[in-house]
């Protein structure tokens, strides 16, 4: 069990942390938008507080923060544009997951430092004809000697326009073996001949969060770049950080849910109809109220889990229930914001419009919303039936 921080260091962090928020990620927001990307002064600054390695062990030069305070830095640095933490959490969660788990002591001694210094991750599984059916990619690696060489597509691949290193699930076999065997990781660097980067997608929101295709062309690795030094690790290693993944992201709708209401609410407050602030009207007090009650519940369902983790439990089906609800509620929240506008909620002028669009796509990455119900409900059946 990792005893994470000391309680004392990590609530000064945290204070620290959500005053550079409001201070310096708030204002940036703008010039996010325009960019599309962070700029480099925010970046810097990131990277000296070392947000770039807040879960990596203090050993390899991370602060060793434990689930349950990982999952509350992503709630609070979630206050501003995803962009922010999009950029660094691929690095703090499935990165760092997939090394600190699976990797091997000289896998993690070349790596987790430089990330902690802020070497920017990304994690290669989804491809063209393999999203939420990931085992079924068809990117191959085969070894030759004392070298791999891959091939293959991956899409919509967060961070790789600018990533140092690519966590990269290949083939090492071509069958389809039992529980999913036939899937290895590697751990490529993104300057690595063959590798070439596709333009950023233009998406519907998160500006500043870039996505774009990875193509490899005959990329020659060493074979100490297969992620455990075993073949067959890799959908296990890709499953651990999905866990971890999935956990994020629902921290992510909560802490960008209480923005999102904290706009409605304000806007409620200052808008007049009939003489009156329309926060005193019954039918918007009501959407107000279902989303704090949907925040709150998807409050303790995160605090939850992450207890859970942190004593060690496995959390596939906590980190689905809380995925799955806090990406919903947080879509639900952000509708309400706008419907609370009326017209101007439709406007680019104002926040809700943008968070309209900022939030759809969490009930789409780390597993769609209908692949977390498969999740759920086949534990459920495992359990009855190991049960009765």
């Amino acid at each position: 069990m990792n005893p994470g921080m000391p309680p004392d260091v990590f609530d000064a962090f945290i204070d620290q942390l959500r005053r550079f928020v409001r201070e310096r990620l708030v204002p940036a927001e703008k010039a996010v938008i325009e960019g599309n990307r962070v700029p480099d002064d925010i970046l810097a600054e990131m990277r000296a507080m070392g947000l770039f390695g807040v879960t990596i062990p203090e050993a390899y030069g991370g602060a060793g923060m434990n689930v349950s305070q990982y999952i509350r830095f992503v709630d609070e640095i979630s206050w501003a544009a995803p962009a922010f933490r999009s950029i660094i959490t691929i690095n703090i969660g499935m990165t760092t997951t997939a090394l600190v788990k699976c990797g091997t002591e000289a896998q993690r001694r070349e790596w987790l430092p430089r990330l902690a210094e802020g070497a920017v991750a990304c994690f290669g599984l989804t491809e063209p004809d393999s999203g939420s059916d990931s085992a079924a990619l068809k990117t191959r690696a085969v070894r030759r000697g004392d070298d791999y060489i891959l091939n293959g597509t991956k899409r919509y691949i967060t961070n790789a326009p600018f990533a140092d290193l690519g966590v990269i699930m290949a083939r090492t076999s071509p069958e389809n073996l039992p529980k999913n065997a036939h899937v290895s990781a590697f751990l490529v660097p993104m300057k690595t001949k063959g590798v070439t980067i596709g333009s950023p997608d233009k998406k519907m929101g998160q500006e500043g969060s870039q996505i774009a295709d990875i193509i490899l062309e005959d990329v020659r690795v060493p074979a100490s770049a297969l992620l455990g030094g075993e073949e067959g690790k890799g959908f296990f290693a890709a499953m651990q950080s999905l866990d971890n993944g999935r956990l994020s992201v629902g921290a992510a709708c909560v802490g960008y849910g209480r923005r999102i209401l904290d706009c409605g609410l304000r806007y409620a407050m200052e808008r007049k109809a009939f003489g009156e602030p329309i926060a005193n009207f019954q039918l918007i007090q009501a959407m107000l109220a279902d989303s704090k009650a949907e925040l709150y519940a998807a409050e303790c369902m995160m605090r939850d889990a992450a207890a859970r983790a942190d004593a060690g439990e496995r959390v596939s089906l906590e980190a689905a229930c809380f995925k799955m609800f806090a990406s919903e509620a947080c879509g639900r929240i952000a509708d309400r914001v706008v419907q609370i506008h009326g017209g101007a909620g439709y406007l680019r002028e104002y926040e809700a419009e943008r968070f309209a669009r900022d939030v759809r796509i969490y009930r789409i990455y780390e597993g769609t919303t209908q692949i977390q119900q498969l999740v759920i409900a086949k534990a459920m059946i495992r359990d009855f039936a190991a049960t009765h």
